[in-house]
């Protein structure tokens, strides 16, 4: 079970999504709501955090959450006071019931991981793609178009038409047919 705790927050944060099963874990943090209470709302406990990537709106609630579940931080940079243990590229993390493959995305920014199961077929995007064929944000720092691009691409031909569900950083999840807005993104981030 996939549930997007910040759904109706209306403040800067990024989307926290809270996957139950074999492993709970919570997908990026968000910033600026009280994630813990929703957390507890739904589970007794955390056995990881996941982060996509280290951009404040991601993370900002990370202390909290370490603080009341006792819990760890998994992303990519172990250098960034918000990462506790390093996910590399290629490497498989327990989500929920499922297996994901890490994928290094940079583009929106340097450290950014998708977490992708082939075989529940979910992609955890990030802030790399977005509803509608949308694409993160290259102008902060760290940003870089043409690695954003490559980082699309790469995703594109690894979930492959058959995915059935597209987890953001922003906005709503995708379970219409999300290949084809990676494929939109791809194309209008060569625009």
């Amino acid at each position: 079970m996939i549930s997007n705790l910040a759904h109706d927050v209306q403040a800067f944060t990024s989307n926290a999504f809270l996957v139950t099963g074999e492993t709970t874990a919570l997908v990026d943090t968000g910033a600026n709501f009280d994630v813990v209470s929703r957390v507890r709302d739904r589970v007794d406990g955390l056995d990881r955090v996941y982060l996509t990537h280290t951009h404040t709106d991601h993370v900002g609630n990370v202390a909290a959450v370490r603080e009341a579940f006792d819990v760890e931080t998994w992303g990519f940079d172990p250098d960034r006071p918000e990462v506790d243990h390093a996910v590399e590229d290629g490497e498989t993390v327990r989500i929920g019931d499922d297996d994901y493959e890490a994928l290094h995305t940079p583009g929106h920014k340097d450290d950014h991981l998708c977490f992708y199961s082939r075989d529940a077929s979910v992609l955890f995007a990030g802030d790399l793609v977005f509803a509608d064929g949308a694409f993160g944000r290259t102008d902060l720092e760290e940003g870089d178009r043409a690695a954003l691009t490559a980082s699309i691409d790469r995703v594109r031909e690894t979930v492959g038409e058959d995915l059935s569900e597209m987890h953001t950083g922003h906005g709503p999840s995708v379970t219409q047919r999300p290949f084809e807005d990676v494929e939109l993104a791809g194309r209008a981030a060569r625009m």
